[in-house]
């Protein structure tokens, strides 16, 4: 395990402290001409090397940077203006993938792809994707009934910002209650309390905080359900 944690450090270094905003820049200016990904991958192969400090561990640490290469090398070459915030997240999750399986491919030979999909991994995923977009889909089904954009005009806020805050507010009350800190759900109702309801007091103000108040008791009520019932089933 302390393999698997260096080689994360390795990236977590190479990706987020020896990379400049000016190689970025010019990475996306020259793209595969440039000479600061070249760079780059030279940096994480060295990093691996001092961490790891083992030269028989060589084939993890040419797969690590020759698969860096390739997936830093598509994003520079496929990624536009609109896409950048999906190919940097994209980006990152195909690092952290190559890493788990240059290390299970030549260190931990006991893994097995099948140990994944368990019936208790799959009810997880299957919790934790209900809380996302399909429950904000039924939210807004369920508020369909009332005019929302007469009851929130005047008041701006980030685009989509709302359904973000209640994924974030499901996932994190469904983690709580399957890890059994039920006390941390009052924390957090009490906290978005006072950030939702502090300027909701004029009378004006009442069918919005109404509102505010139904959402966010149905968005609690089933993120918490849905953690009763994954600790049931389990």
């Amino acid at each position: 395990m302390i393999l698997l944690i260096k080689l994360f450090l390795a990236h977590l270094i190479g990706d987020f402290v020896f990379q400049t905003k000016k190689s970025i820049k010019q990475k996306e200016r020259l793209k595969l001409k440039s000479s600061a990904i070249y760079i780059h991958i030279g940096i994480h192969i060295i990093l691996l090397f001092l961490l790891l400090w083992d030269i028989t561990l060589w084939p993890i640490i040419l797969t690590i940077g020759v698969s860096h290469f390739f997936i830093d090398a598509s994003k520079l070459v496929f990624q536009k203006k609109k896409t950048k915030r999906l190919w940097f997240f994209l980006d990152q999750c195909l690092h952290i993938i190559m890493i788990f399986v240059a290390y299970f491919i030549f260190i931990d030979h006991s893994f097995k792809i099948s140990s994944i999909f368990t019936q208790n991994n799959l009810l997880l995923i299957t919790c934790v994707l209900f809380l996302t977009r399909p429950v904000s889909i039924i939210m807004m089904v369920v508020f369909s009934r009332w005019n929302i954009e007469k009851l929130t005009s005047g008041n701006e806020s980030l685009k989509d910002a709302g359904m973000y805050i209640g994924m974030l507010e499901r996932l994190l009350v469904f983690i709580f209650i399957i890890t059994n800190h039920w006390e941390a759900v009052g924390f957090l109702i009490t906290a978005k309390s006072v950030f939702r309801f502090g300027d909701l007091k004029e009378s004006k103000h009442r069918k919005l905080t109404e509102y505010i108040l139904i959402g966010t008791l149905i968005s609690f009520g089933i993120a918490i359900l849905t953690g009763i019932l994954y600790l049931n089933l389990k």
